[in-house]
């Protein structure tokens, strides 16, 4: 983006991902560019900037071991060996039964036109219709590997294997409610705040769901990282989520909540307003 075509509501979109530096050069640039010009969201990036230095990053996860994808591979290696031998079963099975039928010779001289037409039928029905079924089967049965990975690793008491987890997410196509239920647990729950930001990252990019839009909102009372309680209000203004006004309102009665979120939460309100 332009540093032009940069606004307040986009440069504040931006301040998170500035300063965890997950932005690219030009767009860093043109906020940059913007805040040399709004005094405005130049106040709020100093105060972000400030509550960002004050509490630290939580220590960086270990780099994940590629064991998991390469079990993840075997078992699918090990679907494809056992889905060809499932198929060459069957046509054994039906060559059988088709030559105990087919044996005496009358009928054999009868039935010859017939069983040419039936043989070329047979054979178009089979090189079209059962491969796109078994892709189609293939496809679901990947999916359903990484849904049950995903849910499986998201309890691993390791942090690397709970960021692995969430990453799942995004090579789900369908995401049910078991794994919306789990990656509201592990937001609400989870001791590392790498996992937690991450996690809010996941269920922001479903956040096209109401219940997801919905659940981001009741998380707000939930959380007790001033780094957490940050991220959410970036979230809720990048959605815009009014909702979430009340909920705000209701953590600044905290008496334990920091000041700098509290100048963060105060502006996120005045956004949404």
């Amino acid at each position: 983006m332009e540093a032009k075509l940069m606004n307040c509501e986009n440069a504040k979109e931006r301040l998170t991902g500035w300063l965890s530096n997950q932005l690219t050069a030009s767009e860093r640039k043109a906020i940059d560019n913007h805040l040399a010009e709004c005094p405005d969201c130049q106040q709020e990036f100093e105060t972000d900037k400030e509550l960002w230095q004050l509490l630290g990053k939580a220590a960086v996860a270990p780099e994940p071991s590629g064991a998991m994808r390469e079990g993840f591979y075997a078992m699918l290696d090990n679907y494809k060996k056992t889905e060809a031998k499932r198929s060459r079963n069957s046509w054994q099975d039906f060559v059988e039964k088709f030559q105990q039928w087919w044996t005496p010779p009358l009928a054999l001289r009868v039935a010859y036109s017939a069983c040419l037409l039936s043989i070329g039928l047979f054979a178009g029905y089979w090189l079209n219709r059962p491969q796109d079924v078994k892709m189609e089967a293939l496809t679901t049965e990947v999916q359903e590997m990484r849904q049950m990975m995903m849910l499986s690793l998201i309890e691993n008491p390791s942090a690397s294997e709970r960021l692995k987890a969430v990453s799942y997410t995004k090579e789900i196509t369908e995401v049910d409610d078991k794994v919306l239920q789990a990656l509201f647990t592990t937001l609400n729950n989870d001791p590392n705040v790498n996992v937690r930001l991450v996690t809010l990252e996941a269920l922001a990019e479903l956040a096209h769901d109401p219940d997801v839009r919905q659940g981001l909102v009741l998380s707000l009372s939930k959380q007790e990282s001033p780094l957490v309680q940050v991220a959410l209000a970036d979230v809720m203004v990048k959605l815009q989520e009014k909702r979430s006004i009340k909920a705000f309102r209701q953590m600044l009665r905290r008496e334990d909540l920091n000041d700098l979120v509290k100048t963060k939460i105060q502006q996120t309100i005045k956004d949404l307003s």
